[in-house]
């Protein structure tokens, strides 16, 4: 049933006649091009099926306050004037909506303060819940379709590759790149299970990988949780993540850094943007590449079988490293049994530094998607 909040925040009149129907598919394109808006993208695709998606996850009424949101964070005072709505109907809205990750809250000056959350990274990484047979394949086949190019082809990638810590020398080894040293300045931990592994096992495919590899951080005490660690904890999982053959991966910004992704090439998202769909630059490669002592290779192949991006190749009977596709994360050197592999960090004028910050990373995003000048 429609009622007279929910044509309210849709801005029509009660007198407008429409079919729920109509009504719903308006509503939701709305929302896809809201998110297209935002500098991380929600690309359309030609078999619509990301407005299946975004019904599977948004409801109507939903969509339409969500719609009306942007990626600048907003009070409730201000939300509710937009959308017809009393600042204490609006704010519990929004709550609600936050704690599913739909919008993104913050807290300033003793107010909530909201803003419409990206779908990758961001809506996507919270339906780990909800997440079933029928979303998995929507998410699916919206990647497939031009989902994935739409959102992971634009420059600076979403993500960036930090080298495994024990393929590194500390003499070398850029400030940003140090993940230990993030997580010794930080005093809230929590691991959960990877939702791009959750999704794939909806899919039918059964990962070698454990599913409890999204490592997140804060300098900011938390309440303990069911998904908490120790600070001594998450740093023992780092280090086994590395002796696995997980690639690390976290948001392509210097400052601002919260989580570590944990990843494998068959079900990342971003990852699978170079295995799967042929997106060179779907992740920032790290600063550092490997290379491989032919003089000391003694041909096992286990870097090639830790290379989560298939950069190994054989040459007659060794192993080599094909430059363009290696991403710096060291697998192969923490791997290799005789100490043949090693990374190497690139000379100054290859290394790219990752934006400042979360809040330059977008302007830039903004800019290399035309949306911006």
């Amino acid at each position: 049933m429609i009622t007279k909040d929910f044509l309210l925040l849709l801005g029509m009149s009660l007198e407008v006649p429409t079919m729920m129907g109509e009504l719903n598919d308006i509503i939701y394109e709305h929302l896809a091009e809201a998110l297209d808006k935002l500098p991380n993208g929600f690309p359309r695709t030609p078999s619509n099926v990301e407005i299946r998606l975004l019904k599977k996850i948004f409801s109507p009424e939903e969509a339409s306050l969500a719609c009306q949101l942007g990626g600048s964070m907003e009070t409730c005072a201000i939300i509710s004037e937009r959308i017809g709505l009393s600042a204490e109907q609006a704010e519990a809205k929004l709550m609600k909506m936050a704690e599913r990750g739909l919008l993104w809250r913050a807290d300033r000056e003793g107010k909530s303060l909201f803003r419409l959350a990206p779908f990758v990274v961001g809506i996507y990484e919270d339906q780990l819940e909800s997440m079933d047979h029928e979303l998995a394949h929507l998410v699916e086949a919206y990647l497939a379709n031009g989902g994935a190019a739409g959102i992971m082809k634009p420059q600076p990638a979403i993500h960036r590759v930090v080298p495994a810590n024990k393929a590194t020398k500390s003499e070398w080894i850029l400030p940003y790149d140090d993940v230990k040293a993030i997580l010794m300045g930080s005093r809230s931990f929590s691991l959960r299970d990877c939702v791009c592994r959750v999704q794939q096992k909806h899919m039918g495919h059964e990962c070698d990988f454990p599913l409890r590899t999204c490592l997140s951080f804060s300098a900011v005490e938390r309440p303990s949780d069911r998904d908490s660690v120790s600070r001594e904890e998450a740093i023992a999982f780092l280090d086994g993540a590395e002796e696995l053959g997980l690639v690390h991966t976290v948001s392509n910004v210097m400052r601002g850094i919260g989580y570590v992704c944990n990843c494998c090439g068959c079900c990342c998202g971003l990852l699978r943007g170079i295995t799967d769909w042929g997106i060179a630059n779907s992740v920032a490669h790290a600063n550092y590449y490997a290379d491989i002592d032919r003089q000391e290779c003694v041909g096992c192949g286990t870097c090639r079988e830790r290379c989560q991006v298939h950069a190994i190749l054989e040459d007659d009977e060794f192993f080599v490293v094909d430059r363009q596709k290696c991403i710096g994360c060291g697998l192969c050197v923490t791997g290799c049994p005789n100490g043949a592999a090693r990374l190497e960090r690139k000379p100054d004028n290859e290394i790219v530094p990752p934006p400042v910050d979360f809040e330059t990373w977008e302007g830039q995003r903004l800019r290399s998607r035309g949306l911006i000048r």
